[in-house]
């Protein structure tokens, strides 16, 4: 029998996490922070236990948390680098489209998952609110369900619902999800948006990233027309192009006239244009990173940043500096359906330099996140780099068109053939 609360605090932790266990919520805009909060609040009556973290965006989880909890996540964003640098996280250096399989077959258990969903629909059914993604599979896999349920999460529609027996535990808030950051782009990033939206070809399917720079090369889409949306996520720039008339998906192999993607990720105005729209759907990680899926769009584009790229073209996302700040990611999964789908095309684009250092090297500084055997296009804001059909030398001799000015000499010098 489901179990109903009408406060967070009425909820006992001890009853449902054992220690040992491992503890799951939706990422981001997703996470339902009236139960994340309780449950680190009373951690220490639970022993010691784990939880998976995903994209951070409501600042719940804080080092000191560390003193009981043991934390894992596939990213090392936003509030997961002090963790990180703490010690207190460990990272899954997973590719995001393997989540799924490494829950249910429960290589990587998952206990418990605690949801954020609106309240059920005529039938008594509950959508999972703002995630689908590897939430389903974690579900499946879990021995306990806790959702938080609020009437400010909007109804999105999706592929997943449950039956209140699938829950064990249900906490009736108000809670208001968390709306994600948004940096003003500059000058750089502008410019960068205006050569990738050039590669763009009208009637294309497209897939952005995370961060300030997909938004910003959103936003510079407004011109074109019939774009459709496959994607990780749908940000505040794919609502407003939506009701510009820009994304319309009507050139869509797939899901024809609807924007696809594994959570939303934006602010109140996103959620807001989500609520009950059959023009926006969310599925499981599993169709999203789908290459047969990806591959039967035609025009499917990749739209990626990097953390650096080397003169050959390889792309590291995940370290900068030492720190764990990037992720395996899917960008390598969107890669190869653009390369499977007529006409598509994989993006990666990156400002030339930060904070005075050159984004553009020699010899990457961390691992290898994306092959150069898949990158297509590098784009900086002194160009775009066209890598395909290139060999090592031309390679090289592109990369160094788009590298900063003031870095171009250094870069030279480097020998390509170290990384060959």
């Amino acid at each position: 029998m489901t179990v109903h609360l009408d406060s967070p605090g009425k909820l006992d932790f001890a009853c449902y996490v054992r220690p040992g266990d491992t503890v799951i919520w939706g990422q981001a805009c997703a996470e339902p922070v009236a139960l994340t909060s309780r449950l680190l609040e009373r951690r220490a009556d639970i022993g010691r236990f784990r939880c998976f973290l995903g994209l951070p965006a409501a600042g719940t989880v804080q080092v000191e948390h560390g003193d009981r909890v043991s934390f894992v996540s596939y990213c090392g964003a936003g509030g997961n680098r002090a963790l990180w640098q703490s010690g207190a996280l460990d990272i899954l250096p997973s590719p995001y489209s393997a989540l799924p399989a490494l829950f249910a077959s429960r290589r990587f258990p998952i206990d418990v998952v605690l949801l954020l969903v609106p309240p059920p629909d005529e039938d008594g059914r509950y959508c999972l609110g703002l995630a689908e993604e590897y939430l389903p599979p974690a579900i499946d896999a879990a021995r306990v369900v806790i959702a938080e349920v609020s009437e400010n999460v909007p109804w999105v529609h999706g592929s997943r619902l449950l039956d209140e027996t699938e829950i064990d535990v249900i906490v009736h808030t108000v809670t208001e999800p968390a709306a994600a950051g948004r940096k003003r782009p500059g000058a750089a990033e502008r410019r960068i948006a205006e050569l990738v939206a050039g590669l763009v070809e009208d009637g294309s399917t497209l897939q952005c990233g995370i961060g300030a720079l997909p938004e910003t090369i959103l936003r510079a889409l407004a011109g074109h027309r019939d774009l459709g949306v496959h994607s990780g996520l749908v940000t505040d720039a794919v609502a407003d192009l939506m009701q510009a008339g820009v994304v319309t998906n009507a050139r869509k192999t797939v899901d024809r006239h609807v924007s696809v993607g594994g959570m939303l990720m934006g602010s109140k105005r996103l959620f807001s244009f989500a609520h009950r729209n059959p023009a926006v759907r969310l599925r499981p990680t599993a169709y999203t990173h789908d290459p047969r899926v990806l591959g039967t769009q035609r025009k499917f584009v990749a739209i990626n940043s990097a953390l650096e790229v080397d003169l050959t073209g390889q792309v590291n996302a995940e370290i900068a500096a030492g720190n764990y700040v990037g992720a395996v990611g899917g960008a390598l999964d969107f890669v190869r359906g653009a390369h499977a789908s007529p006409g598509g095309k994989a993006i990666v684009a990156l400002p030339s330099e930060s904070g005075g250092h050159s984004r553009i090297v020699g010899e990457l500084r961390g691992p290898v996140s994306t092959p150069r055997s898949e990158v297509d296009f590098v784009v900086t804001e002194h160009g775009v780099a066209d890598l395909r059909g290139l060999g090592l030398a031309g390679r090289r001799e592109a990369m160094l068109a788009v590298a900063a000015p003031g870095h171009r000499a250094a870069l030279t010098a480097s020998d390509v053939r170290r990384t060959a």
